[in-house]
């Protein structure tokens, strides 16, 4: 078999099986496990796949460019953020992550709703300036324009200083057995931070980002209460969730 019959091989596996375990694939194409993890490694580097211990799991579209996020998905992150909108009290104290589903949650909440949002994206903190009765809290730190949010030891030193009572994640995969992921590092460690300052972690997740990964965890899934998806995501999807005990929120267009 050629090597480029072999790669389209594990991606049609990929796509069947949402997984790829290298000891299987060498048995079944008959080539060295070497062999398999270097065909791996060339087509996570096209951005194809992302490569895990044993294998690889479909890698997430959300790790492009914020520009080019705006036009992913575009129905389900609306329907979501009305849905996440709804979770939030008058009187809590919320953090909001950056993000174009985040963006939309915003978006939705009552004009008047008395509440207090902190944010370390000024995208969010901008969508917040008609609405007279939330307080917005800004967090600083060194801009990271791929997300339009800020990170760094400020941020952090920041987050330690408030405990809110709910943190909306936006993340850019979801997986099961690999928890919640994105793209960057120090992304990944204000993500954290944020989730551990919160009595509760509710991720916001459009369908292109469910049951993919990406190279940095942030946390496992033991470690948030609730899920926001789409409605129409399927139940062999939403299973292994449902039987962790997080609660699901099926947001309906």
């Amino acid at each position: 078999m050629l090597t480029s019959q072999r790669k389209q091989y594990l991606m049609d596996v990929l796509r069947r099986d949402g997984q790829i375990v290298a000891t299987k694939m060498s048995a079944e194409l008959g080539v060295s496990e070497d062999t398999v993890r270097r065909d791996l490694r060339e087509l996570a580097k096209e951005g194809l796949l992302q490569r895990v211990h044993g294998g690889a799991l479909p890698a997430s579209p959300a790790l492009a460019d914020f520009a080019t996020r705006h036009g992913i998905a575009t129905d389900d992150k609306a329907a979501i953020g009305r849905a996440a909108a709804a979770l939030v009290q008058p009187g809590q104290v919320v953090f909001v992550d950056g993000g174009t589903t985040c963006a939309q949650l915003v978006r939705a909440l009552p004009r008047r709703l008395g509440a207090t949002v902190v944010t370390h994206s000024p995208s969010i903190a901008m969508e917040l300036m008609d609405h007279p009765d939330i307080e917005v809290i800004m967090l600083g730190g060194r801009l990271f324009r791929h997300s339009a949010v800020g990170v760094g030891a400020a941020t952090l030193e920041a987050i330690a200083q408030i405990r809110a009572d709910t943190y909306f994640m936006g993340v850019t995969s979801v997986h099961p057995e690999s928890g919640l992921s994105t793209g960057d590092y120090e992304e990944a460690c204000i993500k954290r931070a944020l989730c551990h300052a919160a009595a509760e972690t509710v991720v916001l997740a459009s369908s292109e980002k469910l049951a993919t990964a990406s190279p940095y965890r942030i946390v496992g899934l033991s470690e948030i209460s609730g899920m926001v998806v789409p409605a129409a995501t399927g139940e062999e999807v939403l299973r292994p969730y449902r039987e962790m005990g997080i609660a699901l929120t099926l947001a309906a267009h």
